[in-house]
């Protein structure tokens, strides 16, 4: 089976578990979490059974040293993944509220990731795997935003379908001042496109219907928008329509759209051994069944804590696998 590729950060969770007093303050308390969304999408595939690599930079420090060994003991193959040699690994705090939703404080000003650079982007990467994934955090300052850009333009002359999960991060730009122009830019040389409703809101400034339509013109196949627990909406070519995820009690939503997009790539990958995965990403026989495993698997991973360890095996999910028709071609 060939892999998928997952380019980005690997950095350090720090999960808010707890608050307790010390009189007279109360005290968070923290836990380390191995994350990054490219990993955790690493992570996931892997965990489903699927092969991957991930390609990122961390820092030659004890924080580095887990994640790679995170990465490992999760069965994500590390050989693409570098040691900067004086830059820090990249650190957020994450805090939940009574829902479980997120907030996230990030340390990441010239840490490692940020730090890759397109003479590491190697073609050889490209020849046993038929996808590359990656997310904005990769966008957020010229330089690394020029080395992504390399890895996909290499990429797809390689031959590989290409996925982009946006997962906006305001408070990881400047100011917080996201450039739209730079994100469209990407959006527009991928195949597959996951949004949260909320992202497709601010990138389509307005006019979703037009701005949908311009990605496909450019040659977008598929376009996923997720919504917390609420209705996923897809557009490929011709088709759109809506599939409802699962309905389950959320504890922490860290994981759940590193969670789905994981469970899409897995099901694309593993019925595209035998016929092209654009193939797949323009009918409905796979798209439906596709989305609905990975809603599955997001479904699950939010009833759990932390990002790696709430990642679904197969067996967790498996009752919403319905691509058997292809396993036997596989």
């Amino acid at each position: 089976m060939k892999s998928v590729i997952c380019f980005g950060e690997a950095l350090i969770d720090f999960l808010n578990i707890s608050r307790f007093e010390e009189k007279p303050l109360w005290l968070n308390e923290f836990r380390q979490y191995p994350g990054g969304a490219p990993a955790n999408v690493a992570v996931a595939i892997a965990r489903l059974g699927g092969k991957s690599l991930f390609a990122g930079q961390v820092g030659k420090d004890t924080f580095g040293d887990f994640l790679e060994q995170a990465l490992t003991c999760y069965q994500v193959d590390t050989r693409l993944m570098s040691r900067h040699p004086t830059a820090k690994t990249a650190l957020a705090f994450v805090t939940l509220d009574e829902e479980g939703d997120r907030s996230f404080t990030f340390f990441r000003e010239a840490t490692a990731d940020l730090l890759f650079k397109p003479s590491q982007v190697d073609e050889n990467w490209f020849t046993h795997s038929s996808i590359f994934h990656f997310c904005s955090n990769t966008l957020t300052n010229e330089y690394i935003t020029e080395t992504t850009q390399f890895a996909v333009t290499m990429a797809k002359s390689k031959g590989l379908t290409i996925s982009f999960d946006v997962n906006l991060r305001h408070n990881l730009w400047v100011n917080e001042s996201i450039n739209i122009e730079r994100v469209n830019a990407l959006a527009e040389q991928a195949h597959v496109l996951k949004y949260s409703k909320d992202e497709l809101d601010f990138l389509a400034q307005g006019d979703q219907q037009t701005y949908i339509d311009s990605l496909m013109a450019q040659g977008v196949l598929l376009i996923l928008i997720t919504d917390g627990p609420d209705t996923i909406h897809y557009y490929s070519g011709m088709h759109s329509g809506t599939v409802n995820p699962p309905r389950v009690n959320a504890v922490d939503t860290t994981a759940g759209g590193d969670a789905f997009i994981g469970g899409f790539l897995f099901g694309l990958n593993k019925i595209s051994q035998t016929s092209p995965a654009k193939q797949h990403l323009t009918s409905l026989n796979s798209i439906i069944p596709l989305i609905n495993f990975a809603a599955a698997c997001g479904a699950h991973a939010v009833t759990k804590p932390g990002a790696f360890p709430a990642l679904p095996i197969f067996d967790d999910v498996s009752s919403s696998w319905q691509l058997n028709s292809f396993d036997n071609k596989s």
